[in-house]
């Protein structure tokens, strides 16, 4: 069976590397925190004393680590993967790190005739644990055809997101729209609360609305991914609805910084004369269209 390196056992990594031992592959795991190593031994892996021992004569490496940091000690540090892994070998990373960072190491890689992945995942521990990850990996299509056994075993929906590189752009992409609308969720509910709302009944409303289903699933899709600015629901309204929460939020004394924020964003898409044209087209708006 084939050899994986696997550094980084950590909340997301030690699952999806006790998977690949399930799988039967032969793994040899390094964490700079020992009883993770010996974890992941207990089960079956091959502890590595540095990630240049892990990736000796391996078939592959794959790293889950915190940020860009600890990815390049991993990597290209003086007891790091690079030094070791053999050129037949590829090298993925599944961190969640700076793309720019990413295009270095695949730049350093490829002097040393390595191939690299990029390969971060979506979803929660559970899902590492029962191996249901969404993997969004930048790779070669040959490369993707020769990780995608592994990278089955950690996750059951592989994206391709384009060539090396687009796995970690796409992973920065997706976590901005989360973090983003974590916000904006926590001061809603907050509004709803102290306007006298029930939070609860309050979710369960927005659940049922574009508020709760999400912009991707609903109207993108159906409006201006099809070129369509027709008004559904039109800017100069959203803007009215805007201004409504905003004086709204005022009176009850919460603050709701991502609605003042979006605000000078409408205003400017209805100077630029798209106040008739459907809420979505704001997307054209921000990507530097002109109005039809």
């Amino acid at each position: 069976m084939q050899t994986i390196a696997f550094v980084g056992l950590g909340t997301m990594g030690g699952p999806m590397a006790r998977n690949l031992v399930r799988a039967g592959y032969t793994v040899r795991a390094y964490d700079t925190n020992p009883e993770a190593v010996a974890a992941l031994v207990r089960d079956g892996a091959v502890a590595a004393a540095t990630p240049a021992d892990a990736a000796r004569n391996a078939d592959f490496a794959i790293t889950m680590v915190p940020d860009s940091p600890q990815v390049d000690d991993a990597l290209l540090g003086p007891n790091g993967i690079a030094s070791t892994l053999p050129q037949t070998a590829i090298y993925i990373d599944m961190s969640t790190i700076a793309p720019s960072a990413t295009d270095r190491f695949i730049a350093e890689l490829k002097k040393r005739n390595i191939e690299m992945v990029d390969a971060p995942v979506g979803r929660s521990a559970q899902h590492a644990v029962d191996g249901k990850l969404l993997i969004m990996v930048g790779a070669t299509p040959k490369a993707l055809e020769r990780t995608r056994p592994i990278l089955e075993r950690m996750g059951d929906t592989i994206v391709h997101c384009g060539p090396p590189g687009m796995g970690a752009r796409m992973k920065v992409v997706n976590n901005f729209m989360s973090v983003t609308i974590n916000v904006t969720t926590a001061e809603a509910l907050t509004l709803a609360e102290r306007s006298g709302l029930d939070p609860e009944i309050a979710r369960n409303v927005m659940m049922g609305t574009v508020a709760g289903m999400g912009h991707m699933g609903t109207t993108y899709p159906a409006k201006v991914l099809r070129g369509d600015h027709t008004p559904g629901f039109a800017i100069d309204l959203a803007y009215k609805d805007l201004r409504l929460a905003l004086d709204l939020a005022r009176e009850v004394n919460v603050d709701v910084p991502t609605a003042a924020a979006a605000r000078p964003v409408y205003e400017r898409a209805r100077e630029d004369g798209r106040g008739r044209e459907d809420w979505s087209a704001l997307y054209a708006f921000v990507r530097g269209e002109k109005a039809g």
